[in-house]
């Protein structure tokens, strides 16, 4: 069995790169570089830093955010968005079927940015 492993962001408008990256961090992800992100931030100046510095953005569009369920249940993402958590949303909607949460979203120090890991085991020979 492998796994994969992905990480979801959700970010203000006003978010920097450095916000992003710190959230990724707090939440464990500094090593990866496969970030979902909501569709209508793929171009946001700090996702377009990210990807520039190596990271692969998977654009997540808003009718996906609004189907899995979250650890976390934000009412002010939930009314925005239709999510308890837009990076734990990201994060399993990206991956599909079978995927889990490794832990609730962490906040970036600045309150501008949240990420989460999700993963999913895969059998020997799958795709992901």
């Amino acid at each position: 069995m492998s796994q994969t492993r992905i990480a979801g962001i959700g970010f203000r408008e006003a978010a920097q790169v450095e916000s992003l990256l710190d959230a990724l961090a707090r939440a464990g992800a500094a090593d990866l570089r496969h970030i979902a992100l909501p569709e209508v931030k793929a171009r946001h100046h700090a996702a377009m830093q990210l990807s520039r510095l190596g990271y692969h953005l998977h654009p997540v569009s808003a009718a996906a955010l609004t189907a899995p369920a979250t650890l976390t249940d934000s009412a002010a993402s939930r009314a925005a968005h239709g999510t308890g958590s837009v990076s734990e949303a990201c994060a399993l909607a990206a991956i599909g079927p079978g995927a889990r949460l490794i832990a609730p979203r962490a906040i970036s120090a600045d309150g501008m940015a949240t990420a989460a890991i999700a993963q999913t085991d895969l059998l020997q020979g799958s795709t992901p």
